[in-house]
């Protein structure tokens, strides 16, 4: 029988890798793996509809069910997870020393949606009590100018959210000092040239992150997989078949990591920092399903409540189908 041939555009990871060489192949599905970078595929995927299955923002996916208007069906694959405190870069002459120094400032994100801002301004309002209408909120590229939120917003009023001039970037004005501080997933060029005028909040993040998840169990999720929806229309069968395909290729990932003879990632100290990761989060630090991940989904649930990013509430269970939301048992 002839196989189903499906476009996939994810990025190039380890834990997706034996997909993308053919070690791992979806039961009845032919795979055409595209490596691309995350902007280029939310872009292609919203606004042109290039692939079958693709990689997703998060947050993204959860606006637009919540405004009953996807024309995607998820799986609960995340590809993309990452602690955000690193993430939040801010002008040495802002005055801000601390978390709740943010508050009244003027701050800049590549998008007011994007699910690194989400979670950035969820621990903000939990841990530090700043909240998203506190801020002054500066929208657009962070190194090219002209960059627009993939979606429509449609926030509350008391969220106030301004597009930056057509000629400025995120990284002019934070080195400036025209704005006070930049969240973003990726490290704005000022620091990475090493400029005295533009540090991070945390620079201690990776223990600042360790202590957050101790505390609150949450190892924030950036991005996860969709189908087109009128492809699972037609073949509702592929949701379990991706999805046991990408648990496949990452527990692979897992084994080629613990060969000992030679590492399988260009890092030194590779198995310190495994054993460090199983002491913290056990033997399965990057988690696909829903009931593994269901207190991290429903904090980001609450999050995007809480910044306007909803039209309405949402339970975990309507963000998956009904046939990857259970498990068959022998």
């Amino acid at each position: 029988m002839e196989k189903l041939h499906l476009t996939l555009a994810c990025g190039d990871y380890d834990r997706t890798k034996a997909l993308q060489d053919g070690m791992v192949e979806p039961e009845g599905i032919r795979l055409n793996y595209v490596p691309l970078q995350s902007e280029e595929i939310f872009w292609r995927m919203l606004n042109h509809r290039e692939f079958d299955v693709s990689e997703m923002s998060l947050s993204n996916y959860v606006t637009m069910m919540s405004r009953g208007e996807c024309p995607f069906v998820a799986l609960p694959v995340f590809p993309s997870r990452f602690f955000r405190h690193s993430c939040i870069f801010i002008h040495a002459g802002s005055g801000i020393q601390r978390p709740e120094d943010l508050r009244g400032k003027k701050i800049g994100a590549p998008e007011y949606s994007i699910t690194a801002a989400v979670w950035v301004r969820g621990f903000l309002k939990d841990d530090h009590g700043v909240r998203a209408q506190e801020i002054e909120w500066f929208i657009g590229g962070q190194e090219q100018p002209g960059r627009k939120d993939r979606l429509s917003l449609r926030l509350p009023s008391e969220i106030k959210v301004r597009e930056l001039p057509p000629d400025k970037t995120l990284n002019q004005m934070l080195e400036s000092g025209e704005i006070d501080a930049v969240i973003s997933a990726r490290t704005p060029s000022s620091i990475a040239k090493g400029s005295p005028k533009v540090r991070r909040l945390f620079p201690n993040y990776k223990e600042v992150e360790i202590e957050y998840y101790k505390r609150t169990k949450i190892f924030p999720i950036m991005h996860l997989l969709v189908i087109r929806k009128e492809i699972y229309d037609r073949h509702p069968w592929i949701a379990q078949s991706l999805t046991k395909a990408f648990c496949e290729a990452k527990e692979r990932c897992y084994q080629n990591m613990h060969i000992s003879n030679a590492l399988a990632c260009t890092l030194p100290w590779l198995f310190a920092e495994m054993e460090l990761l199983k002491s913290i989060f056990g033997p399965d630090w990057w988690p696909y399903g829903i009931e593994p991940n269901r207190h991290t989904l429903e904090s980001l649930l609450r999050y995007m409540q809480e910044q306007g990013l909803l039209e309405k509430a949402l339970k975990v269970e309507e963000l998956f189908p009904p046939n990857v939301t259970g498990e068959f048992k022998v």
